[in-house]
């Protein structure tokens, strides 16, 4: 058990070093800025160094009473205000580069964070709660930028400080600077013991904002369904459940990482005291000054408030490395697929659609589609029907190469769609789904989403087409109509009748209907169906349907049960069969 523990401290050792060493690895993309803040920095420890030795000086000046050496205490009030207004100065620059340093390198992780989730296979994104990958992006960057700034700003001053005051202390006296080195770095090490148990908490803490982030999204982007159905208090209590685990967690770690400061304090307090004593027995013998006592006590208060504060860095950079471990967590994840390197750039797409052997599941173990083949001619409408689970929209997730096929091929223009680019294949189709997506902005730029060249009458054309034209039209600003990610004041269906707009815009040469008029009444179905029969002439469609009525035109009628295709047919042939189709027809009808 014990052995156990070992092994589960050491890898996250190795996870917590292995971050610690990726972060390096980015920072030195900036070593620029990282070399001239180390720069400053050491202009700045340097000169505030100096100023107590030249305290000291002062001190000696003033000899006794009416034995005040005034021009040498004015001499040495001017090199100190030149020394402060250099000390100031530095700092600014050294201030500016970690900014710079720190904000663009938080910049290029957003960026590069960002840019995976676009490279994500679905199946991660199906995967994680949306609110966990935004709270990694967002959350967790933030707060490893507030970690590495702190660190940049004050951990190279720190340093400086402690090299520079103890050569400043040895110049002085020996004997009482080795005083003050032997008794100081135990703050240290009770620092370095606390700050290593806090990072299993932060990171804890981290995890649970995450899963809150989650949770708030979940309930915000769903509170009509949780308010329709009563579930307003299991909700709040789900929330009060995480709040408090997310409250013990950050009490945790707080109470661990605010011992260091007084832990590391209380030390210090033993230095100070050591070096008045010893000092002061060093002046009645005349082995150093008053003035000399005065600077070594200013220089063992500034040797002993870098480690106050290097303790401080270090737990926050634990907080910080934590964050940045679930960020870079996020980043290496498996990208998709790699396109071949030859990969086929789809141009001139007919419609011909060959799926052969193929079997796919998203879990292994759990079998969904085995063993499935089909064969889609130019121009034929291919309706796929069946019961809830039995696989439909996932055909389209494999036509759209949204997942990958397990076994078998599908082939477009006779090429495995696994040897041509994915944007050329998607391309080629235009999908309008169930669920409806609006990207803030106008309607004309939702409306020429897949064509911004559009002109004005192509985007009037496609919205008539699909009989959202009449609606816009009456709105105070027609088709600048300024409209939010749900839609605003738009109704489900008006929200569906803008995506057909879009689609029917570019004009592909396939089309995928997924329950595309499920949202719209019967009178506008009827209307869309005749604007897509005219759009789709000649060219291949997809449809996936419940509503049994809207394809009885369709060329070919695909029955999936079970992963498989059970029947095939256009309407006529399968009612005649009374098979699982008429059955279906007819269960719709009899309602």
């Amino acid at each position: 058990m014990a052995d156990k523990r070992k092994t589960n401290s050491e890898k996250k050792q190795k996870s917590q070093a292995a971050t610690l060493k990726e972060v390096i690895r980015r920072l030195g993309r900036y070593r620029i800025f990282l070399v001239f803040s180390i720069l400053f920095a050491t202009v700045s420890v340097a000169l505030t160094l100096y100023i107590p030795k030249l305290t000291g000086h002062a001190v000696d000046y003033v000899i006794g009473k009416g034995k005040v050496n005034f021009p040498g205490v004015i001499q040495v009030m001017i090199q100190i205000g030149v020394c402060t207004l250099i000390t100031a100065l530095a700092q600014w620059l050294m201030n500016v580069c970690n900014n710079k340093m720190t904000y663009q390198m938080v910049q290029d992780i957003r960026n590069e964070a960002f840019d995976k989730i676009e490279q994500l296979p679905l199946k991660y994104i199906d995967g994680h709660p949306y609110g966990e990958v935004v709270s990694r992006v967002i959350a967790d960057v933030d707060q490893f930028s507030d970690g590495l700034l702190m660190g940049f700003t004050q951990l190279f001053t720190g340093i400086a400080t402690i090299i520079g005051t103890f050569c400043f202390m040895l110049s002085v006296n020996v004997s009482i600077t080795f005083v003050v080195v032997l008794i100081t770095p135990v703050s240290f090490f009770v620092a370095n013991f606390i700050a290593k148990r806090t990072f299993r908490m932060f990171r804890l803490q981290s995890e649970i904002r995450g899963e809150q982030t989650g949770l708030i999204d979940e309930m915000i982007g769903n509170q009509k369904v949780v308010q329709a159905f009563g579930r307003g208090e299991d909700a709040t209590e789900r929330f009060d459940e995480v709040n408090k685990r997310l409250q013990e967690a950050s009490l945790r770690a707080t109470f661990f990482s605010s011992i260091t400061n007084p832990a590391t304090r209380f030390v210090n307090s033993l230095v100070y005291t050591g070096v008045g004593i010893t000092g002061a027995f060093a002046v009645v013998r005349g082995a150093m000054s008053v003035g000399q006592l005065s600077s070594f006590l200013s220089y063992a208060n500034q040797y002993t408030k870098p480690f106050n504060e290097i303790s401080g860095v270090v737990t926050e950079f634990q907080n910080a490395i934590a964050c940045a471990q679930r960020v870079f967590t996020l980043i290496d994840e498996d990208p998709q697929i790699p396109e071949p390197e030859n990969a086929v750039h789809l141009t001139d797409i007919d419609g011909n659609v060959k799926v052969e052997d193929v079997s796919f599941s998203y879990l292994p173990g759990q079998h969904l589609i085995e063993d499935f083949n089909l064969e889609v001619k130019p121009g034929q409408r291919i309706a796929i029907v069946g019961p809830t689970g039995c696989g439909k929209t996932t055909l389209i997730n494999l036509l759209m190469r949204f997942y990958d096929v397990n076994v078998g091929s599908i082939k477009v223009e006779d090429i495995d769609i696994r040897e041509m680019t994915r944007k050329s294949l998607r391309a080629g189709y235009g999908m309008v789904l169930q669920e409806t997506w609006l990207k803030t902005g106008t309607i004309r730029e939702n409306i020429a989403m897949g064509r911004p060249d559009a002109t004005e009458e192509e985007i009037v054309e496609a919205a008539k087409a699909s009989h959202i034209h009449n609606y816009i039209r009456r709105l105070p600003k027609g088709y600048d109509t300024w409209i939010t990610e749900d839609g605003g004041g738009l109704s489900q269906g008006q929200k569906q009748l803008l995506c057909i707009a879009r689609v029917m815009l570019c004009r592909p040469p396939m089309l995928i209907l997924d329950e595309a008029t499920s949202s719209i009444d019967t009178r506008t179905e009827i209307k869309i169906q005749q604007a897509f029969a005219k759009l789709m002439e000649g060219r291949t469609t997809f449809i996936v349907a419940h509503r049994l009525s809207t394809i009885r035109e369709a060329d070919v009628i695909l029955v999936m049960k079970d992963g498989k295709i059970i029947e095939q047919g256009n309407h006529e042939v399968l009612m005649k069969k009374e098979g699982f189709y008429h059955h279906l027809y007819e269960s719709q009808f009899s309602m």
